[in-house]
């Protein structure tokens, strides 16, 4: 990975003894991405674990897959509503008490989904979980651009974004279990105990973010000022390299309007966001249709796919960053995923709970394997005056995906079946794929960047 100030050069910059740039932007990783990664953990966590829920929560609450559908839609209106604002309000108040309020929040909606009893009480909680928990991944995306160049993104993505696979091996299996062994405890059944576990960490996670989490480099105490004037060249050199410092209001807003890719990139991490929740909300009832009962045992084989497509994500990233390139590896993991989501389509129409997991395993390692390399290309496409804009409004509109388990319910609900839904997903991968490859590559190659 290149460095942007030689080693000699921070020496001739009185930057040592401390100015071994690898060095520094190593120790950066450990003390930031542990903490991030179990903070998006819990996010995915809170996301998926309505899946599971539903295994018990439709029945107990006399819920249709209409309804269910819709409320867990509801959770994406309010997201959709509040997140530019919060990626902007991120650049005023610091990332420290963003981060903060977001998670307290968004842990106490969660956790207090235990009492809902009515659909107008389901469709509220979910809007206001998407409301409390707007702007976090945009946030950090755009907090990690105030740590790290744009040669530097791509592998610390990747770590991140792992997070969103290695949840599943929390959620099914202690979700399962929650279901299957807590359900009558205290006088509650499982799903309410299965929504106050999982919720309330992110609560107290929360606190923490305050003593663990500095805004930047300069509030960073265990920088010393060498090291933090290294970071400052560095970030500096990437902004005369292409990248604008500053520049996050009104003017950056309207020149990302008018930027058609805008639209394109956020089309792909759309239809990337509708297979996502997919295969969060149906899985487990894919596998209960196919004959297993048991609950914990549902679990297990919902988080026998994630296992692959965790070395997926981690090795398809570091192929990406290796090569410097983002566009052709999307494409042909788009590709990929649209061929594992056909043959999902024949599995279940076969009854075959085997090929069934083989499907998920490959859809779902392509479609994973393409999100660190997809916000990889997203920041490196985006000059640094409009990044938080950029950012937050690519995954605003991407998370109109957010409507799709309503889609897929009633899909479900009018045919019977979620043939017609997996098709038209292999379909929309096959537009986006293509789509990418033609429509960003004069982009990338213009701002000098590997197309």
């Amino acid at each position: 990975m290149s460095t942007l100030i030689s080693a000699p050069a921070a020496a001739q910059s009185g930057l040592a003894p401390h100015g071994n740039v690898e060095a520094v932007y190593a120790r950066i990783t450990r003390r930031l991405i542990p903490f991030l990664f179990i903070c998006y953990l819990l996010n995915f966590i809170d996301r998926a674990n309505i899946g599971f829920a539903q295994l018990q929560m439709k029945t107990s609450l006399g819920f249709s897959d209409a309804v269910y559908g819709l409320g867990a839609a509801m959770f994406f209106v309010g997201y959709v509503l509040f997140e530019v604002p919060s990626n902007m309000l991120l650049q005023r108040i610091g990332a420290r008490l963003t981060i903060m309020r977001i998670m307290l929040l968004w842990g106490l909606a969660s956790s207090a989904t235990l009492l809902v009893t009515t659909p107008t009480q389901f469709y509220l909680v979910r809007f206001l979980l998407g409301v409390f928990e707007a702007g976090f991944f945009p946030g950090i995306v755009l907090y990690l651009t105030f740590w790290y160049p744009p040669q530097r993104r791509a592998r610390v993505l990747a770590l991140f974004c792992m997070a969103q696979v290695a949840a599943a091996f929390i959620t099914s299996p202690v979700s399962g279990w929650i279901l299957k062994n807590m359900h009558g405890l205290h006088g509650w059944e499982g799903w309410q105990w299965m929504f106050f576990i999982e919720g309330m960490p992110t609560v107290l996670l929360g606190l923490l973010v305050l003593w663990l989490l500095p805004n930047g480099p300069q509030d960073a105490k265990w920088l010393s000022a060498d090291e933090r004037e290294l970071l400052r060249q560095g970030l500096q050199g990437a902004a005369s390299d292409g990248e604008a410092s500053g520049g996050h209001g009104k003017g950056a807003l309207a020149a990302v309007l008018r930027d058609p890719r805008i639209y394109l990139l956020a089309f792909g991490a759309f239809v990337s966001g509708c297979a996502g929740y997919f295969l969060a909300f149906w899985t487990p009832t894919i596998i209960r249709e196919l004959g297993v009962a048991d609950l914990q045992l549902v679990g297990l084989y919902a988080v026998v796919p994630n296992v692959f497509a965790l070395f997926a994500m981690f090795w398809y990233g570091r192929r990406s960053d290796r090569r410097n390139e983002q566009r052709l590896h999307w494409t042909a993991a788009f590709m990929a995923a649209s061929a594992g989501f056909l043959l999902l389509a024949w599995a279940i129409g076969n009854g075959s709970l085997a090929w069934t997991l083989v499907a998920i395993t490959a859809g779902g390692s392509a479609l994973v394997a393409a999100t660190p390399v997809f916000w990889a290309m997203v920041t490196r496409y985006l000059e640094r005056e409009r990044a938080a804009v950029g950012i937050a409004l690519v995954n605003t509109l991407a998370s109109v995906a957010g409507i799709s388990p309503a889609v897929v319910g009633a899909i479900k609900a009018r045919t019977g079946s979620l043939d017609d839904a997996i098709y038209l997903l292999c379909a929309l991968f096959m537009i986006a794929a293509l789509a990418m490859a033609l429509g960003m590559r004069k982009a990338l190659a213009n701002s000098g960047r590997p197309a």
